[in-house]
């Protein structure tokens, strides 16, 4: 399993608009291959914002990350000036330990 991160600091006034663009978007990743989960998660401190994608393993997102289905995500309109302050911080993490409850969907 691989996670990959995008880490952003959002004007804390602007979260709301920050989640319904989120919200509004084209994904493009439900039909790719080794895609397993997104979510955009919302810190406890304010404009505190990650979003976090699933994948099977790390060369299903170096795919996704040079599709046309990536470039097309990403030529999408961005947040208007003021709501993202400064640029995404990416982080990447290959999984060691996974461990699901008895009720989680295996696959």
């Amino acid at each position: 399993m691989f996670i990959a991160m995008n880490h952003f600091t959002v004007n804390p006034d602007r979260g709301h608009e920050f989640e319904e663009i989120w919200e509004g978007r084209e994904s493009y990743l439900k039909d790719l291959d080794g895609f397993v989960q997104f979510s955009l998660l919302k810190g406890d401190d304010p404009g505190d914002y990650i979003s976090h994608t699933i994948w099977e393993s790390r060369q299903d997102f170096l795919n996704w990350a040079q599709s046309d289905h990536f470039r097309r995500a990403h030529q999408q309109a961005g947040p208007p000036e003021g709501v993202v302050e400064g640029h995404p911080h990416a982080k990447f993490y290959e999984a060691v330990i996974v461990e699901q409850g008895a009720g989680a969907a295996v696959s």
